[in-house]
């Protein structure tokens, strides 16, 4: 119940449904105020989640910041990779179809081949509602193997639908073998917190390494602060989605 309910507020929740349910509203609605009120809220919301500084200062904010791989000077015997960056079902089905993140399969890559990392966990099924003929763990180490990672470096946890049963899961695999510091929690900057929060929640606390940022270095010029961009809608739409799960998952305890 928890999965299918965190999707549908996850909907809710996303700014241009907001900013489409105010201008709807405010067309229904026959207070002649209220209709103003509801259209120019709408309006000045869609301006702000549209632009470009406003939306990199609050990701600069949310997101940890990134390590450089050479001031990391400790070795870890596993690198526990979390999905999310797969499209399932598509066709033709003989290849792996990245999607934004892939960051995190490329700097895993590169963490294991200059030795920081000895092996590599890929946690994660589906998120998604509907199935997929291929898990996404499944999906990712067919595509780490490609990269030259040996089979054997790569180990599979490919049952989970969420970050929460993800590191239930993980623990329940790794603890007889390993301790939480030979662990390196890799996942997107924005994603970093709810994934190491959940899993300190399950007593796994790893050292973390973040990638796949929203954020880029701050900039002045008059693109950044003046011309509204879409693609900040969508950095918008992320963050709301990372927030909403954490409210969600302190609600439930996963937290």
């Amino acid at each position: 119940m928890f999965f299918y309910l965190s999707k549908t507020i996850n909907f809710l929740a996303m700014p241009l449904v907001v900013v489409c349910l105010l201008w709807i509203i405010s067309r229904l609605i026959r207070n002649a105020k209220w209709k103003k009120r509801l259209a120019i809220s709408g309006l000045c919301l869609l301006l702000i989640l549209s632009n470009d500084f406003i939306t990199n200062e609050v990701a600069l904010l949310w997101e940890p910041a990134a390590t450089p791989y050479n001031q990391i000077t400790k070795k870890y015997k596993l690198g526990i990779l979390l999905t999310g960056v797969t499209k399932g079902n598509m066709q033709p089905d003989d290849r792996v179809y990245f999607q934004r993140g892939a960051d995190r399969v490329t700097h895993t890559l590169q963490l294991y081949k200059l030795g920081i990392i000895e092996k590599i966990l890929v946690s994660g099924g589906s998120g998604s509602i509907t199935q997929r003929q291929k898990q996404e763990a499944d999906e990712i180490a067919d595509a780490l193997k490609l990269m030259g990672v040996p089979e054997e470096d790569i180990l599979i946890e490919n049952q989970t639908r969420n970050t929460h049963e993800s590191a239930v899961a993980v623990k329940a695999m790794l603890q007889n073998h390993y301790q939480p510091t030979d662990c390196l929690l890799i996942t997107s900057a924005y994603h970093m917190r709810r994934s190491l929060a959940c899993y300190k929640k399950v007593d796994w606390t790893c050292d973390t390494f973040t990638c796949d940022f929203l954020s880029h270095e701050r900039r002045f010029t008059p693109d950044v602060l003046l011309v509204p961009r879409a693609d900040a809608i969508t950095i918008w739409t992320t963050m709301v989605r990372e927030w909403v799960g954490m409210v969600a998952y302190k609600i439930s305890g996963y937290i």
